[in-house]
């Protein structure tokens, strides 16, 4: 069995509330909001489109969320959160191992990704759209986010269990590329999302490899 076809294998039985996403994140006035701000852009995407999207008149709207920025700021925020969660409870799943900890991170990580791309990639390409001490705390809870792949590359290479010389640079790398899914992800294609993760831990090794 080659090493992509055992990586499939491993997805069967698999099991654990941070790898499910079931049951969707954001209400639907965000996930309206969602839809807008990916087809039109935030800058493009106008209250009066967001309340229609939502089945709202404008007034209702606002009972909600004050203005658009609300809405981007809570959107952005639910994403970082999810992904936070589920990166910890991958983490927990995981134990001590440090390879283990690599493995069970990058697969959320391709996961989240993969099923969440709009959230993604809106949380990732409107940070620019954020504003004041919204946007500075956007930027620290990916950071933290960051700060976690880049802690465990750091003890793996100290470890001797990881070849890298460039360890923080090679875990940027690597979380650059587990975040680009959202962009090029296609549910329709070839390999489901479990299938992919997989395939990208196999990469990830690969790239410690020295």
């Amino acid at each position: 069995m080659d090493t992509l076809s055992a990586d499939r294998a491993e997805v069967k039985g698999r099991e654990g509330p941070w790898r499910d996403y079931s049951e969707p994140l954001l209400p639907p006035i965000l996930e309206a909001a969602l839809e807008c701000f990916v087809e039109h852009g935030y800058h493009g995407t106008t209250i009066r489109t967001v309340a229609a999207r939502a089945g709202l008149s404008v007034p209702g709207l606002y009972h909600h969320y004050p203005s658009k920025q609300a809405l981007l700021v809570a959107i952005v925020h639910k994403a970082m959160e999810d992904l936070l969660a589920r990166s910890q409870a991958a983490l927990a799943e995981a134990g001590p191992p440090v390879e283990a900890r690599f493995a069970a991170l990058i697969e959320c990580l391709v996961l989240f990704h993969a099923h969440r791309s709009k959230l993604a990639f809106i949380s990732a390409s409107e940070i620019r759209s954020l504003e004041g001490e919204s946007r500075e705390a956007h930027i620290a809870a990916r950071d933290r986010q960051q700060r976690i792949l880049d802690d465990i590359v750091s003890q793996g290479a100290a470890e001797g269990i990881f070849a890298t010389k460039f360890a923080k640079h090679s875990s940027r790398a690597i979380v650059t590329m587990c975040t680009g899914v959202a962009q090029w992800y296609d549910p329709a294609g070839s390999l489901t999302p479990e299938e992919l993760a997989d395939s990208y831990v196999t990469i990830a090794r690969a790239a410690l490899r020295g």
